[in-house]
């Protein structure tokens, strides 16, 4: 049991969660757990706000396969601990709490501890620590004894180390890091806990501190679009520490102590799939070629150390999770495979005793697995069905559910989601969902709203979760919401490192023409199946797929309207918003230099170049962190007449995180393609100056010879916001 020392941090601790516990946000994150009641009654539509509440436990996007699980198993395999998340829109504020569960099927978590803040992810790019304001995969670890679970928690801006007793309890902070503590482990004993900090950026904070008095030198560790200051850079190594559970007394530790915490995730490949039986046995990943892409291998090894090979096709491909049974049982695997890997597969395979056997296959999505009682407890979702926890035997496949945790979407009437499959025009294969209002009826035409980048698990609100799906086929569009085909550069043997990789993907345009091609053979499938009405086609895009959009407004004139989360590749952004060490590295893949003035070389992508003969209306809404590499584009396009409207959103990343904008962000994207596509308005007064600049829009488009002239749109009853 964790005895709660009443010293200097233990009564912050308890101060901290009286806090909690008297605030208005205890109230607000009540129904962080849902009831226990059932719906009831007929189902109804989906509106904006029952996705921008919706639940989450792990990373929100089910393309994201493999990875740390959040899902933490008790020593004696009976229970699971796992974070648990709900944004509020209506304070802007997410609620978080741990919860632990029994591993049997009607059983309800309980909270053991819940508040602060929520934790977003941040990567090494070009050696800088930068934010992307993905949520971090938190996951919880219990004592040698089951007692206790400890956890990162976020409060006040800091990330610290905090305990709570697995029956519940007062959960109390174990450390008062000045900065964030990325690591932690166990002792064997349960009575200290291994953690690690970059201690060493205090160091790096103050130099910072006195350069500014004098001026920052520009240098690598500047990225304008992102802040105004450098970056902290990646390089800073980790510090070890250890803290006594029961005095909260914290001591540093080096050598071999510290070698139970695992690697720098900054400073260390992601590691491939691998796992290792108690007995011994061993079973691993490598790539089969130098390509970076190539298909994975699979490869195991008895105790006695001999290899085992296997040379079915379900070793080789993409493999995103191993778990040895015990007591010299099989190997379980998950293979994705199919058309465009648009199945997951889970494999059994007793190595030294025949091949691999599939035993479940899946459309949908399983991801953070983990081995309990001799079962696979993961997430499942599907593209009607959020996140969910699941049980599956190994011995059959068969999978039963464990935990609901958003059980209202049950209520909730969706329309028929069919899998589209096709090839673009280098012939490499290509997949789409294709979500149909719930009204559909055959012969029924409707506007169509592409979404693209990955298309798999729950249909949410495509990558980078601004466009959601199943609302705008509640408001009466179709959806294709589409998945990329291979990289082009997966076939090219010398991609042996990423930038090489991303020259032979620039080389002539050559991945934006396959995901265009892409694209529009999709579209024209739609088309064709009488679904699609041809004139009213509407195209989304966050990151890669904002680029997939630009490249489309240029090279088609297909789409009456396009919305774009991020923007722009043009020879400003790539030679000067991201900084010197990013206009290096795109020069590096043959990218042209801000000096070059290579109007050939841009033609097929550049909007500024081609602003005069866009006429697609764009909507951006972006990041402050990132809307620098879209004001010329801007620029352009009104010098040009064109009809496009930009919207800044502070404190928000290249994945936006703040519920009030992602809302927001659902809102207007909704509002836009009724407008642009289905010439409907929402009547809501608060958006009546959204819809005056519309309209100027629409008449300077008109003016321009860009489009027509139409009078103002009636105000239909039919668009009010759907969240009311």
């Amino acid at each position: 049991m964790v005895r709660v020392a009443l010293g200097k941090t233990g009564l912050f601790g308890a101060c901290v969660m009286m806090l909690a516990l008297s605030s208005p946000g205890w109230a607000r994150c009540a129904d962080l757990l849902p009831g226990a009641a059932q719906p009831t009654g007929p189902k109804r539509s989906i509106t904006s706000l029952d996705l921008a509440r919706l639940r989450d436990i792990g990373r929100p996007d089910g393309a994201l396969l493999g990875g740390p699980s959040p899902l933490a198993v008790a020593p004696d395999q009976t229970r699971i601990a796992f974070n648990i998340s709900r944004p509020d829109p209506a304070s802007n504020s997410i609620c978080v709490g741990l919860a632990v569960m029994d591993l049997v099927v009607g059983a309800r978590p309980r909270l053991i501890d819940q508040g602060g803040e929520m934790i977003l992810a941040s990567g090494n790019v070009r050696g800088l620590i930068t934010p992307i304001g993905y949520p971090a995969v938190i996951t919880p670890s219990w004592s040698p004894d089951g007692r206790s679970i400890a956890y990162l928690r976020r409060d006040q801006g800091v990330t610290q180390l905090w305990a709570a007793r697995a029956e519940g309890g007062m959960a109390h902070p174990l450390t008062q890091s000045p900065v964030d503590i990325e690591q932690f482990v166990w002792r064997a004993d349960g009575k200290t806990l291994l953690y690690a900090a970059r201690t060493g950026q205090l160091a790096e904070r103050a130099a910072d501190a006195n350069a500014a008095l004098t001026g920052y030198p520009y240098d690598d560790r500047f990225v304008p679009a992102m802040s105004p200051v450098p970056l902290p850079v990646a390089t800073t190594p980790l510090s070890h520490y250890a803290v006594d559970i029961a005095s909260l007394a914290v001591r540093p530790v080096r050598g071999d102590d510290s070698v139970e915490l695992p690697p720098d995730r900054l400073n260390t490949p992601a590691p491939l799939p691998a796992a290792e039986a108690g007995d011994g046995r061993r079973a691993w990943t490598a790539h089969s070629s130098e390509n970076i892409l190539s298909p994975l291998r699979l490869q195991a090894s008895l105790a006695s150390g001999d290899p085992v090979a296997c040379t079915v096709a379900a070793c080789r491909g993409k493999l995103t999770g191993l778990w040895w049974m015990p007591q010299g049982g099989p190997l379980l695997f998950l293979r994705r495979e199919g058309w465009d890997l648009g199945d997951l597969v889970l494999y059994r395979w007793q190595p030294g005793a025949g091949q691999p056997r599939a035993i479940l296959r899946t459309s949908g999505v399983l991801d953070g697995c983990v081995l309990a009682q001799a079962q696979l407890v993961c997430l499942a979702e599907s593209a009607t069905v959020p996140r969910h926890i699941v049980r599956i035997d190994p011995r059959t496949g068969k999978s039963e559910t464990l935990y609901v945790p958003n059980p209202d979407f049950g209520a909730i009437r969706f329309g028929k989601v069919q899998r589209l499959r096709w090839r673009n025009d280098r012939g490499l294969a290509v997949r789409g969902d294709l979500v149909l209002p719930p009204g559909h009826r055959p012969g029924m035409r409707h506007p169509l709203i592409v979404t693209t980048y990955w298309s798999s698990g729950f249909l949410r609100g495509a990558t980078g979760n601004e466009y959601p799906i199943h609302v705008f086929a509640a408001r009466g569009f179709a959806v294709l919401s589409l998945h990329r085909p291979p990289f082009v550069a997966e076939a090219d043997a010398n991609a042996t490192d990423p930038d090489r990789l991303n020259a032979a993907n620039t080389a002539n345009w050559a991945e934006r023409r396959s995901l265009h091609s892409a694209v529009m053979v999709g579209v024209q499938r739609v088309i064709d199946m009488g679904v699609a009405d041809p004139a009213r086609i509407g195209i989304t895009g966050l990151s890669d797929g904002s680029s997939t959009v630009g490249f489309a407004l240029i090279n088609s004139r297909r789409f009456a309207a396009a919305a774009v989360s991020t923007c722009c590749l043009e020879p400003w952004m790539v030679n000067a918003t991201f900084g010197p060490a990013f206009a290096r590295s795109m020069r590096g893949q043959g990218w042209p230099a801000a000096t070059a003035d290579d109007r050939r070389f841009w033609a097929p992508g550049s909007l500024i170049q081609n602003a005069a003969s866009i006429d697609t209306p764009l909507l951006m809404q972006l990041a402050d962190r990132e809307y620098l590499t879209a004001i010329d584009v801007y620029a352009a396009l009104r010098e040009q007449g064109k009809p496009v409207d930009l919207y800044v959103f502070p404190d928000e990343y290249h994945n936006k995180w703040q519920p009030a904008h992602r809302l927001a962000i659902y809102e207007r994207n909704l509002d836009w393609f009724d407008y642009w596509l289905r010439d409907t308005v929402d009547s809501d007064p608060r958006k009546a100056a959204q819809y005056a600049r519309w309209q100027r829009l629409r008449q300077e488009q008109g003016r321009a010879g860009g489009g027509q002239d139409r009078p103002a749109i009636q105000a239909s009853t039919s668009a009010r916001r759907m969240s009311r």
